[in-house]
């Protein structure tokens, strides 16, 4: 895709300034997903409702899977073209098979939408909402990462990975690869790879599953997952777990463990988010640190 200038939505706005006309800034705490107003009567308030006060950024990350004032949410207006587009971009996935998915950059996914009609190519209006959701100023999330993909369309080096036999993930094939395998050696084999490298169309995808989990609530998907672009999974870091442990894998409990215990005393291992960090992001004793910039 030869890159185009930024498609506006017909509400108006300018993504160069950062300017999203149709977010809207949770004051208080509804229901996380509206109902439709033709289903809902509600008496008007006696009086205006009282501002809640945005909480700081330690209890943020302590209540981060709870919707909170201040928190940054998709009105119900942007529900059909948001489903729309996660639709279509979990049809790619099928396509392509999860493994190629994590490593297909922007361009060729819409190549991939276009020549395949159980897909469909993107239509204008899903193209500028992932536009527009790549553009967004994180800040305003309350995710405080920097960006370390700066574009859309940044592709990961296909010829410098190397997919792990047994986890279906994909890593870098020098320092996150040798990094992976002395982690293997020291702490032993029930040490297993469960996250990768992550394109930003992965990334993308990821970060619209989780919004649609979350009732439309960006910055609490924010709280546990880096916006497209924002994600060192595109640049070297992997998430780590206990063989067997599932899901669990990608909760506190991880640092319960033995396989967690062993790697805290390698004096060589740091963990991306820990508890407390200035990011905003919940702590993740799963997330290998491998890139510092």
């Amino acid at each position: 895709m030869k890159r185009r200038t930024l498609l506006k939505f017909a509400a108006g706005g300018a993504l160069g300034a950062g300017l999203l006309p149709w977010w809207r800034q949770r004051e208080d705490v509804p229901a996380s997903r509206p109902a439709p107003a033709s289903l809902v009567a509600t008496p008007p308030p006696a009086s205006p409702p009282a501002k809640a006060t945005r909480p700081d950024r330690a209890e943020r990350i302590r209540r981060f899977d709870e919707d909170l004032p201040g928190d940054v949410t998709l009105p119900a207006g942007r529900w059909p073209v948001f489903l729309a587009t996660l639709a279509r971009l979990e049809r790619v996935r099928d396509l392509v098979g999860h493994g190629h998915f994590a490593l297909l950059g922007f361009d060729a996914m819409l190549r991939h939408a276009r020549g395949h009609a159980s897909v469909g190519a993107f239509p204008p209006d899903e193209l500028a909402f992932m536009e527009e959701i790549f553009a967004l100023d994180a800040r305003r999330l309350g995710f405080e990462g920097p960006r370390v993909l700066p574009r859309l369309t940044a592709t990961i080096p296909v010829a410098e990975t190397v997919k792990v036999p047994g986890t279906g993930n994909y890593l870098y094939r020098d320092i996150s690869l040798a990094l992976y395998r002395r982690l293997r050696r020291d702490v032993g084999e029930s040490l297993i790879l469960t996250s990768g490298i992550r394109g930003i169309v992965k990334q993308m995808h990821l970060f619209l599953a989780k919004t649609r989990r979350t009732g439309g609530n960006l910055s609490r998907a924010a709280r546990s997952l880096a916006p497209p672009g924002h994600s060192y999974h595109g640049i070297g870091d992997f998430d780590v777990g206990k063989a067997g442990f599932g899901r669990a894998n990608f909760t506190a409990r991880f640092a319960e463990t033995e396989e967690f215990r062993r790697l805290r005393q390698l004096g060589y291992v740091r963990i991306r988010y820990p508890e407390n960090n200035t990011t905003g992001v919940r702590y993740e004793p799963w997330h290998v640190r491998v890139v510092s910039a």
